[in-house]
């Protein structure tokens, strides 16, 4: 059975994705500026990020509130 999630727009979008998007959208100083962040502030990666947002879910929904902001939702 597949679970349908119509009108959740991060469903299926991995938190790499998510990441990925707002880079090419923001870029790391203004995603810096907007989610005040270590990991994007100083000396920033996707495999930091990840790895940080994985362990830490107030940063992990800022990121993903932001996301949700970035493509009109």
């Amino acid at each position: 059975m597949k679970s349908e999630q119509p009108n959740n727009p991060l469903h299926g979008k991995t938190l790499e994705t998510i990441l990925h998007h707002l880079v090419d959208h923001y870029g790391w100083e203004q995603m810096g500026a907007r989610v005040k962040i270590k990991c994007f502030n100083d000396n920033p990666s996707i495999q930091s990020s990840l790895k940080f947002l994985r362990k830490t879910p107030w940063a992990r929904i800022k990121v993903e509130k932001l996301y949700l902001e970035s493509i009109g939702k």
